[in-house]
């Protein structure tokens, strides 16, 4: 496996960035190793919140929750999977693949030993946040679902199926053009830029190219019977979950009724409904904070 890394200088700068690059080394199946980058910030001894971004951002699309959450007292870590953001990008659409992701992070995952966990996770990071879930449900306190879902084969929305049309066809993919356009507020040309950033040309966008094709939406699609095994797992789990899905987010629009009637762990939460678009960290960080962090203080009580 071709395997390319943006340059540091890339990252140098970026606005409302001061968070120091830590790094693990994953090694594929194949043998191919892999830097992965991940930020993790505050007081060792505070409750851990792993934060997972998913298509086309990285961890910069929660730098406002960490500060947050960090202000709380709380141990913040976040990831950018292996394609986006500082970490490692395989040169090949065909290198990414939906189980390839779920392995890559798990041995993440389990090199770190992050046990106690609340999740957050968002697009893509829901579907492999929640895989991680349903692998490793002792490792996890709590899960925040927020416009994501876990499919297995029944269909897309509208929005969704109008972003797969575009992400396949446009000529260049304008990453920092999609999450401004998939946030209600207007990003600053900085905060575009930052999302650009980790992309010096469209050879290093396989995997943001890829990615909303791997959805498993048609019974077609590859992982099917694996996400069917994972919520066997999240039909038990008791621990709890809250939905925070956004008000103004086509692509995942009505998906938090899955999780309130299926996942056992819902029943009797505060499920809320946030103002903001398909990137609701980019339009309610500040919420998204207490919801987090409301959820930490309930299961340490």
């Amino acid at each position: 496996m071709q395997v390319l890394r943006t340059p540091d200088a890339r990252f140098e700068d970026l606005a409302d960035w001061p968070y120091a690059p830590r790094y693990a080394e994953i090694t594929d199946a194949d043998g191919t190793h892999m830097r992965l980058h991940y930020v993790d910030e505050g007081p060792r001894d505070g409750a851990p919140v792993l934060l997972m971004h998913g298509e086309p951002s990285w961890a910069y699309l929660y730098r406002k929750v960490i500060a947050g959450l960090v202000a709380h007292g709380r141990r913040v870590i976040a990831p950018d999977l292996i394609g986006f953001g500082r970490s490692d990008k395989p040169a090949a659409r065909t290198d990414y693949t939906f189980e390839r992701h779920v392995a890559w992070m798990s041995q993440w995952l389990t090199g770190l030993d992050l046990t106690g966990l609340t999740l957050f996770c968002q697009d893509w990071g829901g579907l492999i946040g929640l895989r991680l879930v349903a692998a490793f449900p002792e490792r996890f306190a709590g899960v925040v679902v927020a416009n994501t879902g876990l499919p297995t084969g029944t269909g897309m929305t509208d929005g969704f199926k109008a972003w797969l049309a575009f992400s396949q066809s446009v000529p260049a993919l304008p990453v920092g053009v999609i999450v401004n356009g998939g946030a209600v507020r207007d990003l600053s040309p900085e905060e575009v830029a930052a999302y650009d950033a980790p992309f010096p040309d469209e050879s290093f966008k396989e995997g943001a190219r890829q990615f909303p094709a791997l959805v498993p939406v048609t019974p077609q699609h590859a992982s099917i019977p694996e996400n069917l095994e994972a919520w066997k797992v999240l039909e038990a789990f008791e621990r709890p979950l809250v939905t925070a899905f956004s008000d103004a987010d086509p692509v995942s629009k009505g998906g938090e009724a899955v999780f309130q009637a299926r996942v056992p762990g819902a029943r009797g939460q505060p499920h809320v409904t946030l103002k903001g678009g398909h990137f609701l960290q980019e339009d309610c960080p500040g919420d998204i904070v207490e919801v987090i962090d409301g959820l930490i203080a309930r299961t340490t009580a």
